[in-house]
C-alpha cells in the first residue's frame, strides 16, 4: 500500500493563512447583509428619519460598536440598501419591460404581467418604497431614483412603442409618463393595505391603465 504523502508544514501553513482572510471577508459579508436586513425592517416600520442605528444595531441583534465597524451612520446604511434594491429593480425591468409582439401578448397581458412583477418587488421589499419616496432620504439614493426613473420610463416607452407603431416619439414618452405616474401613485395605495383590500386595489390599479392604453392601442387616439 503507498505511503500517504503529508504537504510540507510550510505549505500548510501558507494555504491556512491564505485561508484566514477569506474566511474573515465571508463572516464579515455576512455581517452586512444582516444589518441591511435589519435596516429594511426598521425603515419599512419607522421611516426613514425615524430610524437610528442604535434601532437598526437592536433589530440585528447586535452592539452599536459592532454596526459601526461597517457603517459610519444611518446614511451610508441606506445607501448600501438602497443601491442592492435598485440593482435588483433594474433586473426586473430587464426581465419584464422588453418589446412586446402585440400579435402574441395583448395589452391587457402585458399590463398585468408588468403590474404583478413590480408589486411583488415593492411588497416583498417594502424599505425600497421608504427610500425612495420618504421625506429627508440621502441625496445620492435621490439622484440614484432619478436614473432609475428615466431609465423605467425609457422601458416602458419600449413597450408600448409595438402597440402604437404609428404614435410620434413625443406621444409615446408621453405616454410612457403617464403610465409611470399612475403606477406610482396606484402603488403607494396598495402598499398602504394589506389582504384581500390590497388585492383589490391592484385590480383597480390594472384597470386604470388597461383604460387609458386600450384606447391608444386599438388607435382611437393619436
Amino acid at each position: 500500500m503507498p505511503e500517504k504523502t503529508e504537504k510540507p508544514a510550510t505549505e500548510t501553513t501558507t494555504a491556512a493563512a491564505e485561508d484566514r482572510p477569506r474566511r474573515r471577508q465571508a463572516r464579515g459579508e455576512r455581517r452586512i447583509t444582516q444589518l441591511l436586513e435589519a435596516a429594511a425592517t426598521v425603515f419599512a416600520t419607522t421611516g426613514y428619519t425615524a430610524a437610528s442605528t442604535n434601532a437598526i444595531a437592536r433589530e440585528a441583534g447586535v452592539s452599536p460598536g459592532t454596526l459601526y465597524q461597517f457603517f459610519p451612520n444611518k446614511e451610508a446604511i441606506a445607501i448600501e440598501l438602497g443601491g442592492r434594491l435598485m440593482h435588483e429593480m433594474r433586473q426586473s425591468y430587464d426581465e419584464v419591460l422588453s418589446p412586446i409582439d402585440p400579435a402574441v401578448t395583448s395589452i391587457e397581458e402585458a399590463i398585468t404581467g408588468t403590474v404583478d412583477r413590480f408589486i411583488e418587488f415593492n411588497c416583498l421589499h417594502p424599505a425600497f418604497f421608504v427610500l425612495m419616496h420618504g421625506p429627508d432620504i440621502p441625496g445620492r439614493i435621490a439622484e440614484e431614483h432619478d436614473a432609475l426613473h428615466t431609465t423605467l420610463v425609457t422601458r416602458v416607452e419600449t413597450l408600448l412603442a409595438p402597440f402604437v407603431p404609428d404614435a410620434p416619439a413625443p406621444a409615446v414618452t408621453r405616454t410612457a409618463q403617464m403610465c409611470v405616474g399612475i403606477y406610482k401613485a396606484g402603488l403607494e395605495l396598495i402598499l398602504a393595505h394589506e389582504g384581500a383590500e390590497r388585492e383589490a386595489y391592484i385590480q383597480e390599479l390594472k384597470d386604470v391603465l388597461l383604460r387609458y392604453l386600450r384606447p391608444l392601442a386599438e388607435g382611437v387616439v393619436y
